[in-house]
C-alpha cells in the first residue's frame, strides 16, 4: 500500500502557474505509475495527467495539453503537476493516485488505481 499526500493548491489568479506536489511513503511507490485527477463540484471526476514508473512516458488530457506538466523524482517519492496559464475551468479539488499494478504503462481510469491521496483545492479566478 502507498500512502499519499498532496499539497501545493491554492488561490491564484487566471494566467498563473501553480505546482502541485504528491508526497508519498512506501518503498515500492516508485515501481507504480501514478496518476494526477481532478473534480469539479457537481462534476465527475477526471484525469489530469499520468506518468509511467520509469517517468518516461506521460499523458495529458486534451484540456491540459500544452499547459500541465507531470514529473517525478523516484528519489524524493514525489511526483509533481506544474499548472501554467492557469484557467478558470481547472478550478477543482485535484488529487494523485497510484496504480495497483508495479512496472505497468499509463494508466488513464479511475479503477486501475489503488491508493489516492487526500486532494488538494485549486481555486482559480478570473
Amino acid at each position: 500500500q502507498v500512502q499519499l499526500v498532496e499539497s501545493g493548491g491554492g488561490l491564484v489568479q487566471a494566467g498563473d502557474s501553480l505546482r502541485l506536489s504528491c508526497v508519498a511513503s512506501g518503498r515500492t511507490f516508485r515501481y507504480h505509475s501514478v496518476g494526477w485527477f481532478r473534480q469539479a463540484p457537481g462534476k465527475e471526476r477526471e484525469i489530469v495527467a499520468a506518468i509511467d514508473w520509469t517517468g518516461t512516458r506521460s499523458y495529458y488530457a486534451d484540456s491540459v495539453e500544452g499547459r500541465f506538466t507531470m514529473s517525478r523524482d523516484n528519489a524524493k517519492n514525489t511526483v509533481y503537476l506544474q499548472m501554467n496559464s492557469a484557467k478558470p475551468e481547472d478550478t477543482a479539488v485535484y488529487y494523485c493516485a497510484a496504480t495497483w499494478d508495479n512496472f505497468g504503462g499509463i494508466r488513464t481510469t479511475d479503477v486501475e488505481y489503488a491508493d489516492w491521496g487526500q486532494g488538494t483545492q485549486v481555486t482559480v479566478s478570473s
